[in-house]
């Protein structure tokens, strides 16, 4: 009786470990790079920092000019505010006053 042992290759040994490498190596990158990764994160915690400072610019905006509709409010109008609006909206001024324009 013969027996024959068949010699292993020496490629089939790295077969395994080269598609666990491949696989560990796409899914690190993907982990990284991905759209959901690492440095994606940073970029959304950087954006979400910039959107906040925004928000509370915008929300000190909206809390004034809320102050400014309180006053014309009926009720509680008050002489000064109307003379004000009615003035811009209607783009007269007495002939003995200075208008100044002021951007905000």
């Amino acid at each position: 009786m013969v027996l024959r042992r068949r010699k292993r290759r020496t490629l089939a040994r790295f077969i395994a470990p080269l598609a666990t490498l491949v696989i560990v190596g796409y899914f690190g990158f993907h982990a990284f790079n991905g759209q959901y990764g690492i440095r994606a994160n940073l970029a959304m915690q950087t954006r979400m920092a910039e959107l906040k400072i925004e928000l509370a610019e915008l929300t000190r905006r909206r809390d004034k000019f809320e102050e400014r509709v309180k006053l014309l409010r009926a009720g509680t109008l008050e002489k000064d505010m109307v003379d004000q609006h009615v003035r811009a909206q209607l783009n007269m001024v007495r002939e003995d006053e200075i208008v100044l324009f002021i951007h905000n």
